[in-house]
């Protein structure tokens, strides 16, 4: 489990990387010793020769001996003034199986030899040449063997390896330590206090102060902190809504109980024997019946269930026709212009209900745009049939939608244009024709006006059907 976690994943990288690194210093130090190793036999031996030489070459071979083991070497040739002479020798145990030349090796060179040396377990003789000391000579040369030589090589070795690992482990631990205090326990606080956001997420005291001293971890506390206070901003207008989306239930289920009544008495308006009373009377019932039904469509809305529509076939000429009708009773649309563009027999399917609710949404929104630029406007109304389907056009000349509404077109509460607008108009108009199977979409917005289009499938897809 230990290893699982940041602290104990970086106390064990911390390790590997100081043991490579010791590693990797441990060749070059024991090719320096090598090096020295032969050096220092290199001066014994032309010490041990020079005291041979100041005796005009006469020495017992006692003292000769003693000399030689003194240098650990069997031979000792000296060149001098162009004369290569050997100043002392013994016996050598076995033939000489490598020649070095230490007057001038390269890094790579003594590398090589040493690695070679440490390979080679069996002990043998080796000649080894060099510079005199002190100018003593042209070069000296010497016979030695190995064994005491590799001996040394590996203590060095191992000391070296030995140090490694306690330096590896004491500087693991206090990067251990070091890590977890700077960045472990900031960590765990931000984790702690994500859960206890998460715990009470509307809870304000409990959301983050960015605080750490760590750039990273600041930005993270910082962002984490944005997004709790969008995430607490949302869930209480998502509570809010919920808290208005029932009272909106309760005032709908009461207006429909007196819209009921209103259309009662609105149906016995048929026997009065004024003309114009009869003829408004029909489109008085249309109203109240669809003022009904958009009560019970709100009610059911509020449990997030929009009715499936209910399709049949029927003229859309006509539909568009009591739409226009309609709004032209309106007082904003008292300088506003109507222009259809319907063939009279062009038959589409569709719910007829809650078409009227798209069509006439986008053209009272189409009527407020115009009325609130003070001028006179134009509103145009169009629809065809195509291969696919059916489209369905409506646009304005209004000042067109500014930007903030386009980013949040169909969106509830956030893209209506006009002050103390909810922008329900254009999400629900969206669902009811997604309900549809079809698509409504915003064509263009520009200074020149805004233009909607409603494209409604040929073949039942499965929300229509």
């Amino acid at each position: 489990m230990f290893l699982r976690t940041l602290s104990g994943r970086f106390l064990l990288l911390t390790s590997l990387f100081v043991l490579l690194a010791e590693a990797m210093i441990l060749l070059p130090t024991v090719a320096n010793h090598r090096r020295d190793y032969l050096l220092t036999r290199l001066e014994k031996a032309q010490i041990a020769s020079l005291a041979l030489l100041n005796t005009d070459g006469m020495i017992e071979p006692g003292l000769e001996r003693e000399l030689l083991a003194n240098a650990g070497v069997f031979n000792v040739v000296l060149r001098r003034d162009d004369q290569r002479r050997l100043v002392l020798s013994s016996p050598i145990p076995a033939p000489i199986e490598a020649t070095y030349d230490l007057r001038a090796p390269t890094d790579f060179e003594l590398v090589r030899d040493a690695l070679h040396q440490l390979f080679r377990p069996a002990n043998a003789v080796i000649r080894v040449i060099g510079d005199p000391v002190r100018a003593g000579g042209q070069f000296i040369e010497i016979t030695l063997e190995t064994g005491p030589l590799r001996a040394g090589m590996l203590e060095t070795g191992f000391r070296v390896l030995v140090l490694s690992a306690v330096f590896s482990v004491l500087t693991a631990i206090l990067l251990f330590l070091a890590v977890r205090r700077l960045l472990v326990k900031p960590i765990q606080r931000l984790v702690a206090r994500m859960s206890a956001w998460a715990e009470a997420p509307e809870d304000a005291r409990r959301l983050i102060a960015p605080s750490a001293r760590i750039t990273e971890l600041r930005e993270a506390e910082e962002a984490l902190a944005t997004m709790q206070r969008q995430m607490s901003s949302a869930l209480r207008q998502k509570e809010r809504l919920a808290q208005l989306g029932q009272a909106v239930a309760k005032i709908s289920h009461d207006l429909r109980n007196i819209l009921t009544t209103a259309q009662l008495f609105a149906d016995r308006m048929d026997e009065s024997s004024d003309p114009g009373v009869r003829r408004a009377a029909p489109k008085l019932v249309g109203s109240i019946t669809r003022a009904v039904n958009l009560c019970e469509t709100t009610l059911a809305f509020g449990r997030a269930e929009e009715p499936a529509p209910t399709l049949s076939r029927f003229m859309i000429a006509g539909l568009v026709a009591e739409v226009v009708e309609a709004e032209m009773l309106s007082a904003r649309a008292a300088r506003v212009d109507f222009v259809t563009d319907i063939a009279p027999n062009l038959v589409l399917r569709a719910d007829p209900e809650q078409m009227y609710r798209v069509i006439s949404n986008l053209v009272r929104n189409a009527c407020q745009a115009i009325e609130a630029t003070g001028k006179p406007g134009t509103i145009e109304i169009g629809a065809g049939e195509e291969e696919a389907g059916w489209w369905i056009r409506v646009g304005d000349s209004g000042p067109g939608l500014p930007a903030r509404a386009r980013e949040h077109l169909f969106q509830p509460f956030q893209g209506s244009v006009r002050k103390g607008g909810t922008g329900l108009g254009l999400t629900i108009s969206a669902e009811l024709v997604r309900g549809h199977g079809g698509q409504l979409e915003l064509v263009r917005s520009d200074a020149q006006g805004t233009e909607f289009l409603i494209h409604l499938p040929r073949e039942l897809g499965e929300a229509a059907a």
